[in-house]
């Protein structure tokens, strides 16, 4: 590829990962208004157009009176109330929509343009098809809010399509990163890199494990508990953290563990980022995009973990929850590009 195209491919790439992050945005403000449910079918072509009648408009409210969410949580909140929820729930999908053009169309274009290589056609258009694949899992998961007495979506399938999202925008990026920048500006094999780059993997597990956490959070509603900090209903460590047997239901359902592990999984990770700037910082031979992209990491760890407190403290507002949930993305591309500068040859 020339440089051009490069740049061209490679903004284009980044351009998607920017909608992903609106996604995610805009997916954290349909859970946390309770709007997921408001569509009761899944209709992958026909659905991108909106009721354009009042008599469809009474079609579809009709259709959320049967749900449990109605009964239990809006009961008489009336059409104009259900069109609030609606449109959100209505964006979220068409936004996933037009992401699917974003990548389809150029994707045709510079394919037989030949700007870019078969193989890196055939793995963006396995993005294509994964993409697709999250809107089923996304279906998957509100189809789990329909159930009797249920109010939202399960959690497990919560965090199924968050991580399928979380998967899915690291690919696409990394993808980016390595047509933008095809060659490694540091000495891969020299002891000092090794350390720092295996100190940056582990960064990344801990904060693979914390966004995941987050998402129990989100789903079993934990954050909306002990909106204190760093003490929980005065104690460090919750008196109920191990209410559940067996034990290993606590980290999923008992909502004191699930707060708490949150809060545990992200200290370690904001601890272990710092173990990465000060060796990565204090080690010659680091590019100058390695060494900019460790000190972005820095802040951007420092925000994500003020965020979060924020968004304790204040019992979960839209806007901080959704801000927190979508900066977790950012903060998670920051840490791949440290890890691709560090990258060997």
């Amino acid at each position: 590829m020339t440089e051009a195209s490069r740049r061209l491919v490679s903004g284009w790439l980044f351009a998607l990962c920017f909608m992903l992050l609106g996604m995610i945005a805009i997916g954290g403000v349909t859970r946390l208004t309770g709007s997921g449910l408001s569509i009761m079918d899944w209709q992958p072509v026909s659905g991108i157009i909106p009721p354009l009648s009042h008599a469809e408009w009474e079609r579809l409210f009709a259709l959320y009176q049967t749900i449990p969410q109605y009964h239990l949580q809006h009961e008489g909140f009336g059409l104009e109330g259900f069109q609030k929820i609606f449109w959100a729930e209505w964006i979220h999908r068409f936004w996933g929509r037009l992401m699917g053009l974003t990548l389809l169309l150029p994707l045709l274009w510079f394919t037989l343009r030949g700007m870019i290589t078969r193989a890196l056609a055939i793995r963006l258009f396995v993005f294509f098809i994964l993409g697709g694949l999250q809107g089923a899992i996304g279906w998957f998961m509100v189809a789990s809010g329909f159930r009797p007495d249920s109010t939202a979506v399960e959690p497990v399938r919560l965090v199924l399509h968050l991580s399928a999202a979380l998967i899915l925008y690291a690919a696409i990026l990394w993808t980016a990163f390595s047509i933008r920048w095809p060659t490694p500006e540091t000495t891969p094999q020299a002891p000092h890199i090794r350390a720092v780059r295996g100190l940056a993997y582990c960064a990344t597990g801990l904060l693979c494990l914390t966004i995941l956490a987050g998402g129990f959070t989100a789903g079993t509603h934990a954050g909306f508990l002990f909106n204190s900090f760093p003490l929980m209903d005065g104690h460090l460590i919750p008196t109920d953290y191990a209410q559940l047997s067996p034990f290993w239901l606590n980290w999923f359902v008992n909502k004191a563990a699930v707060q708490f592990d949150h809060r545990l999984l992200a200290t370690l990770t904001a601890l272990t980022i710092g173990a990465v700037l000060l060796a990565g910082l204090r080690t010659r031979g680091l590019g100058i995009r390695a060494q900019n992209s460790l000190i972005l990491l820095g802040w951007a760890v420092l925000i994500q973990y003020a965020l979060g407190v924020t968004t304790l403290l204040l019992v979960v507002p839209v806007w901080a929850g959704a801000v927190h949930q979508t900066f977790a993305a950012v903060l998670l591309g920051v840490m791949l590009l440290v890890l691709h500068s560090l990258r060997r040859a």
